[in-house]
């Protein structure tokens, strides 16, 4: 504020001055503060695209391991990671079997090969690979079911035993397996 005597005695009378950017910036404010009170944006954090008014659970069987190379602990945590995983991204009811939508399958490779060789013949990478069967089937629109087979894999120094790092190789793996199942069935990417 600026105090100016204006008046013919000399008083101090308070007068009001702006300057044009301050002005400027006030209404630019005000018609973004209008602009974004009048609109809503609507993310998903977690991707899923489910119309919760038709479809409210999911049925998701056991994943055995018919792999001929058997890790006794792949089974249950495929499934457990699996079923987790949509727990934790939808509103969804978790079955063992049944409801709108119907997860199935069965690991069907686990195996380990050799991969690069070094200088002197000898492989300096091995590779540890997963191979999941799944079946998916949507009881509300069944033109979205689907069977299909996930590959994950994992190389890790070929002087390492794979006992040393299956666990968790075995992590990584099944973590990508459950979120590309997930993203084909529910989050449609």
């Amino acid at each position: 504020m600026i105090y100016k005597s204006n008046s013919p005695k000399g008083g101090l009378t308070a007068q009001r001055s702006y300057s044009v950017s301050g002005l400027t910036a006030h209404l630019v404010c005000g018609l973004l503060l209008l602009i974004m009170s009048s609109c809503s944006v609507s993310f998903k954090l977690n991707g899923a695209n489910i119309n919760y008014q038709t479809t409210h659970s999911i049925g998701i069987s056991d994943f055995p391991n018919n792999a001929p190379m058997v890790n006794p602990t792949l089974s249950n945590a495929l499934t457990e990671e699996i079923r987790d995983l949509y727990q934790r991204q939808t509103r969804l009811q978790i079955l063992r079997k049944g409801g709108d939508l119907e997860l199935e399958g069965s690991i069907i490779g686990y195996d380990l090969s050799q991969g690069a060789i070094s200088v002197d013949s000898y492989a300096s990478e091995s590779k540890l690979t997963i191979r999941v069967s799944v079946r998916f089937t949507n009881n509300i629109n069944p033109e979205e079911s689907f069977e299909k087979t996930y590959t994950a894999y994992q190389t890790f120094d070929a002087a390492l035993l794979l006992s040393d790092v299956q666990d968790e190789l075995c992590a990584t793996m099944i973590r990508e397996i459950a979120e590309n199942i997930y993203n084909d069935t529910v989050a449609k990417w």
